[in-house]
C-alpha cells in the first residue's frame, strides 16, 4: 500500500509523455518527468516520496521534504490567505496549516514548529502548531536515566519545553542549561524524572554527574558574557582570577575541573572556552 507523506519503494510500471508511472502492485502513482532518473529500466525499483498535488492527486517526487507524516519540523510561512497559512516544506506544493490548527496567528516569513498529520476525511496532509494534541504523557515510554532525542518546542519563564522522542513533552530547567537553545533545535538529553502526574523533567547531562556549585555557575555566566572565552587557566595568577571572578585560585581550579568533567568547557593554553 502506497503511504502518503512517506518515502515508498515502488516499481517502475510504464513510461508516458508526462513521466513514469510507479506501482506497488495495486495502485499506480505518477513520477513527473522532472524527477525521472537518467538511467532506468521498466520494473526497476525506485524510492520516492508521495504526497498530493494541487489537484489532490497522489504524486511522487525524488525530492526530500523537510517534514514527514506524523513528525515535527520547524518550517517557514510562504504566505497567508483567508483559509490559513502555507508552509515551505521543500516541495512544489506548500503544506497547509488552517487557522483552527494555529496555536497563534501565523505571519508570513516567520518560522513555526509544525506537526504534519493526515486528515482522515480528506486524505490531505495538514500541518498544525497546536502540538500538545499530538503528544502523550499518559502512556510514558521512557525511563529515568534514559538517553532521548529532544526537539525544543518553546521557551517559558520556568524553562525550555521539549518534545521527547517525538512522543512526549518535557521540561529542561533554565538553571541547568548552559547553552543558547531555540525553537526547533534538535538535541540529545537524558530523562531526569518521570513524575506520577506524567510530567517529565529532562537534563542535558547524564544522571549521576555532580551538579555545579555557585562558583562553577559564576564561571559559566562570565563565559556567556564574554562570548564563550575567558583568558584564565591553571597558570593564571591568583590576582588575575580574583580580579575577573572574585574567587580564590583554589576555588577556581575546583570549579573548572567540575565543568570540564561535565564537558561544559574546554581548557586550552590560552584560556577556557564554553562548549556550545
Amino acid at each position: 500500500m502506497i503511504e502518503i507523506g512517506k518515502f515508498n519503494t515502488l516499481q517502475i510500471a510504464r513510461k508516458t509523455g508526462v513521466g513514469l508511472y510507479l506501482t506497488d502492485g495495486v495502485t499506480d502513482v505518477l513520477l513527473p518527468n522532472k524527477y525521472v532518473p537518467e538511467n532506468y529500466l521498466i520494473e526497476d525499483e525506485i524510492e520516492v516520496f508521495v504526497y498530493l498535488d494541487h489537484e489532490e492527486r497522489p504524486v511522487a517526487t525524488t525530492l526530500e521534504p523537510y517534514i514527514y507524516l506524523n513528525e515535527f519540523s520547524l518550517l517557514r510561512v510562504n504566505h497567508v490567505n483567508k483559509f490559513g497559512a502555507f508552509m515551505d516544506w521543500g516541495l512544489e506544493k506548500d503544506l497547509f496549516v488552517p487557522f483552527k490548527e494555529q496555536a497563534r496567528p501565523m505571519e508570513e516569513g516567520k518560522r513555526y514548529l509544525i506537526y504534519m498529520y493526515k486528515d482522515d476525511q480528506t486524505n490531505r496532509l495538514v500541518g498544525s502548531s497546536k502540538l500538545n494534541q499530538f503528544l502523550d504523557n499518559k502512556n510514558i515510554t521512557v525511563e529515568n536515566g534514559e538517553e532521548v532525542d529532544l526537539i525544543v518546542s518553546h521557551i517559558s519563564d520556568v524553562g525550555i519545553n521539549v518534545i521527547i522522542n517525538e512522543k512526549h513533552k518535557g521540561l529542561l530547567y533554565k538553571n541547568e542549561v548552559f547553552e543558547d537553545l531555540r525553537t526547533g533545535d534538535r538535541i540529545v538529553g537524558f530523562i531526569k524524572n518521570v513524575r506520577p502526574d506524567g510530567k517529565i523533567d529532562v537534563s542535558r547531562q547524564p544522571l549521576g554527574l555532580v551538579r555545579i556549585d555557585a562558583s562553577a555557575q559564576k564561571i559559566v555566566d562570565e563565559l556567556k558574557a564574554s562570548r564563550g572565552f575567558l583568558r584564565l587557566h591553571d597558570n593564571s595568577t591568583p590576582e588575575d582570577i580574583k580580579t575577573i571572578l572574585q574567587m580564590s585560585k583554589k576555588t577556581f581550579k575546583k570549579a573548572i575541573g567540575t565543568l570540564y568533567k561535565q564537558k561544559m568547557i574546554e581548557i586550552k593554553p590560552d584560556g577556557i572556552y564554553l562548549v556550545k
